[in-house]
């Protein structure tokens, strides 16, 4: 049980929480915190003053007045009207997120909410009564609307959820599951389910925890590569590295000598040639940069992950209640833009690592295209194919969606971030450069074979070893497609990590 407090939730709880399904509660303390809130909205609905989103219209309709008999109606009306989502559903993990996000920043005390609808959603999440949430339709300011607004209806008993991994009507669901509806929400209780950033920030936070693995995995397939290359560690030395002082790069230039550590492949400058072409000795230098920003992104996701996203914010001590802008997604909009960025350098120079590895005027010896008997056979020529492809298309995504703006609810919201874009670019960016690393984990491989045999590095002769368990050498040519599909399951799957990685912190 992860007991949610509103201050001390991490990327690893929430992976936690959104793919283990570990169950949450609500610390004591922050009960009492949602408690006062609650009875804050009660007197301010009874004093009739207006107060955006409890007693007036939303958006551009901030200035009608609704009248104290039609405050409940109207928090129903908003998520009706607002879960206007398209495209497909987003992941039952995604989901379990976002729902764990806005409970986490509901019971911090500063939105109003009754803790019975708090304990209601708690409830979903804990019995696994997922909502169907569809992916677009966030413009990332005034909150996630659309999508948030998805993830509350099953609340009141509207809209659909997952019910034994299939999508059902939602009354149907909570029927079987024993589980009823809230009759009726309160005072400022739609608002404040959906005014926040949680959809980008479930979206792109699982997406930083798996870019955290796929960094290792990048570093192991660049040790393999440096292998299969005889490539020359004296790059690596950690004297060039501390003079520069980016402690990305420091980290993974200890990484690549500790997968290394007694390989018998690599070289020394001057044994066979002066110095790589960059792709390899530059590599601490770009996987550590990558390295860097994704620790700053972790950074500003984690504290947006304890955050107060609400509007109005209430402040009960001084009996204020204060419209502002904290729902607005610009700093994970641009840290998911930065994101994808990172993520795409990775499968960018590990493209060109494949590229020596198959060009005969470029792999220091190894065969063409990592054939045995090249010409009759094709080999590893169309795997290149494939990794120049995807790069390529990475390119196309990493253009930043946060530069993007466009007005809505009549010109009110004239400013809005997009950061549900950049999270979902990131993920796609996420999945085509798993695939490219994946490749060149084969590719190494079967570069490997061709070399004498002698001792590998600690890891990377794990890793040869578990790769060849699962994938054969390519003797001759046949379907390629099957090799890189087990590859890349075999990078989501935890068993490769553990096998060599061991427990190790993913962004330690």
């Amino acid at each position: 049980m992860i007991i949610l407090d509103g201050q001390s939730l991490t990327l690893e709880l929430l992976k936690r929480i959104a793919r283990d399904q570990e169950e949450v509660s609500i610390a004591e303390s922050s009960q009492l915190l949602v408690q006062r809130a609650s009875l804050f909205v009660e007197s301010v609905v009874e004093d009739g003053k207006p107060v955006y989103g409890i007693n007036t219209g939303f958006g551009d309709l901030a200035d009608v007045i609704i009248e104290k008999k039609e405050v409940k109606k109207l928090q129903a009306n908003l998520l009706k009207s607002h879960a206007c989502g398209v495209g497909d559903p987003l992941p039952i993990e995604v989901v379990r997120g976002m729902m764990a996000l806005r409970i986490n920043a509901l019971i911090k005390g500063f939105s109003g909410i009754r803790l019975s609808t708090i304990e209601k959603l708690v409830e979903l999440l804990n019995k696994n009564c997922i909502p169907v949430v569809y992916e677009k339709g966030s413009l990332g300011a005034s909150g996630d609307l659309a999508l948030l607004s998805h993830m509350s209806l099953p609340l009141i008993g509207l809209g659909e959820v997952f019910y034994e991994g299939k999508k059902t009507e939602t009354m149907e669901a909570l029927k079987k599951m024993n589980i009823e509806p809230i009759k009726e929400l309160y005072a400022k209780e739609g608002l404040s389910l959906i005014n926040g950033t949680q959809a980008m920030s479930a979206i792109g936070g699982l997406v930083l925890y798996d870019s955290f693995k796929l960094l290792k995995f990048a570093n192991l397939s660049l040790s393999l590569t440096m292998e299969a290359l005889k490539g020359v560690i004296d790059a690596f030395d950690p004297r060039i590295q501390e003079v520069r002082g980016q402690l990305g790069q420091i980290d993974v230039a200890k990484e690549m000598r500790d997968n290394l550590l007694h390989s018998k492949h690599i070289t020394k400058q001057n044994e066979h040639r002066v110095q790589d072409a960059y792709s390899l000795r530059c590599a601490p230098q770009v996987h550590g940069a990558t390295k860097d920003a994704m620790q700053h992104v972790l950074n500003i996701v984690e504290r947006e992950m304890n955050a107060v996203t609400d509007n109005p914010i209430l402040f009960i001590d001084k009996k204020e209640a204060i419209s502002a802008g904290n729902f607005h997604g610009e700093p994970l909009a641009l840290v998911f833009d930065y994101l994808g960025i990172a993520i795409a350098e990775l499968a960018n120079i590990s493209e060109r690592r494949i590229e020596r590895l198959v060009n005969p005027d470029l792999s220091n010896g190894l065969p063409p295209f990592l054939a045995k008997h090249s010409g009759l056979n094709s080999g590893f020529m169309i795997v290149q194919y494939t990794a120049a492809s995807l790069v390529s298309e990475n390119k196309v995504l990493a253009h930043p969606a946060s530069v993007d703006s466009i007005s809505s609810s009549a010109n009110q919201e004239d400013h809005v971030s997009m950061g549900s874009i950049s999270a979902r670019k990131a993920k796609s960016i996420l999945d085509n450069s798993r695939k490219v690393i994946a490749m060149e984990l084969f590719t190494a491989a079967q570069g490997l074979d061709f070399r004498e045999k002698a001792q590998q590095g600690d890891k990377t002769a794990i890793s040869y070893e578990y790769i060849r368990s699962h994938i054969p050498f390519i003797e001759q040519d046949e379907v390629m497609y099957p090799y890189l599909h087990q590859m890349e399951k075999m990078l989501m799957d935890d068993d490769f990590y553990q096998t060599v990685f061991k427990g190790e912190d993913l962004n330690g």
